[in-house]
């Protein structure tokens, strides 16, 4: 199972990587499967079933509108977020989806999206789609959106293999302990190893230019973030903040030491919140590693970009390859979906990759890297998914803001040590596999527990 750091960070949209990401890669994915099978052209229906989490959440992630967009042939990497809406309104007007954007065929919504109580096997995010023609079923595929934008079909699901690329790595490892061996073998740093088994895919400047346009994307999304306001969409009445907050750091005069540190934490507290309000929005994103943390990567590392002077892009090159590392052990060993482990694969991933890329790029051991995970991970154990509505805004937005000042302030505690520490990443990412297997289902996002259902008792 190779894992890339462009598996990691996929530039797509929001709300959500699991229930928006995955539902359009899979609509989209159907298509070229009727394509390959040459029946697109005597389909005459398509209906569209979401079980599980995929269907308690899927009206305010989106899910059905996304996984209908993939049938008209879309990907999340390239659709413009400004014509959802506009299409899905005159499709729902219609009746007419034009699948894969070249075979029209009478699609009436409340007849061919099917919203089902119960739960597929192997993973919460199952859908299945279903082409029919003249004389009944032509074709069907079951799919599971696993979080972070990745999908598989039913027969990988069975397999146990969720992932196809067998890519021989020069430097493969499954367990912080074998990273950590590996770097000292070796005397590659975190980042350079990475690096090393990034080539298996792509040349250096390859590598590079990737992620530099990866980390644009993000930038983009904060800048959006910063100039948006008004109410977000759902129904909650939830108001942007972000535009309001930079314009008081802004207005800030020189501060004294107490004020200074605040305010640093504010700036932390903007960036993560701006990128979460877009995707709350349904604006351009880029998973990391899912949509629901998306804010915690890209705050800690502008931050670190806006107020180093001596900051370069071989530091963003270096920060997303470490972020990589950890989020790779994350997804081999427990989870970064937030419909099987809870928050904690979402947000406590995510605050774990930023202190790891933070460490490094300020000049960490590997050892010292490892232990900045870890500590961030650590404290976001048994965190719950219970998004109020369905909606990715309350609580996700703010817990982005506090998720992304933790990171910074695991580096520093790493920092401050030599890499020795109690419990090991390994430890941690097992335990966070372990609660989330003793979590409840309604707190695993399906908007059934916690802040979700007692908002509205009180």
């Amino acid at each position: 199972m190779a894992i890339s750091v462009f598996d990691m960070f996929k530039i797509g949209i929001g709300p959500s990587s699991s229930h928006t990401v995955g539902p359009m890669r899979a609509g989209a994915l159907f298509i070229d499967e009727l394509r390959a099978s040459q029946i697109l052209d005597r389909t005459e229906r398509v209906e569209v079933r979401l079980y599980g989490s995929l269907s308690a959440t899927g009206i305010g992630h989106a899910s059905d509108r996304a996984t209908v967009m993939g049938l008209m042939g879309e990907w999340p990497d390239q659709v413009d977020p400004s014509q959802i809406g506009v299409r899905i309104d005159a499709l729902r007007s219609t009746s007419i989806l034009s699948l894969g954007d070249e075979h029209p065929v009478e699609f009436i919504w409340e007849r061919d999206m099917l919203m089902l109580d119960e739960s597929l096997p192997y993973h919460p995010n199952g859908m299945s789609l279903c082409a029919y023609g003249p004389n009944g079923k032509l074709f069907e595929q079951t799919y599971y959106s696993v979080g972070g934008g990745f999908v598989v079909d039913a027969n990988q699901a069975a397999s146990g293999v969720l992932d196809s690329d067998q890519t021989v790595l020069p430097y493969d490892f499954s367990s912080g302990a074998q990273l950590l061996r590996l770097c000292k073998e070796h005397g590659l740093s975190v980042s350079q190893l990475m690096m090393e088994n990034e080539k298996a895919w792509r040349t250096e400047a390859q590598i590079k230019a990737e992620i530099l346009k990866i980390w644009a994307a993000m930038e983009e999304c904060v800048e959006k973030g910063l100039e948006e306001q008004g109410v977000l969409p759902g129904g909650l009445q939830v108001r942007r903040r972000a535009r309001w907050l930079h314009q008081s750091l802004l207005a800030l005069e020189k501060p004294n030491v107490i004020v200074s540190t605040m305010s640093a934490m504010e700036w932390v507290n903007l960036f993560a919140m701006a990128v979460n309000e877009e995707n709350a929005a349904g604006g351009r994103m880029v998973t990391a590693p899912t949509n629901g943390a998306a804010g915690i990567v890209p705050a800690v590392l502008h931050y670190y970009m806006k107020f180093n002077p001596e900051a370069c892009d071989d530091d963003v090159i270096r920060y997303f390859l470490s972020c990589a590392a950890v989020g790779i052990l994350c997804k081999k060993n427990a989870s970064i979906s937030g419909a099987e482990v809870g928050c904690q694969g979402e947000v406590g991933s995510a605050c774990a990759m930023a202190a790891a890329g933070l460490s490094e790029i300020l000049g960490a051991t590997p050892e010292q890297v490892e232990n900045a995970a870890e500590i961030g991970l650590e404290h976001n154990l048994g965190l719950t998914c219970d998004p109020v509505g369905g909606l990715v805004q309350v609580p996700c937005i703010e817990r982005n803001a506090i998720a992304a000042v933790k990171a910074i302030n695991a580096a520093q505690m790493a920092l401050r040590g030599d890499g020795e520490h109690f419990i090991s990443l390994d430890h941690v990412i097992r335990t966070m596999r372990d609660t989330g297997a003793d979590m409840h289902d309604k707190y695993k996002e399906t908007s059934r527990g916690g802040l979700a259902v007692n908002l509205i008792e009180c």
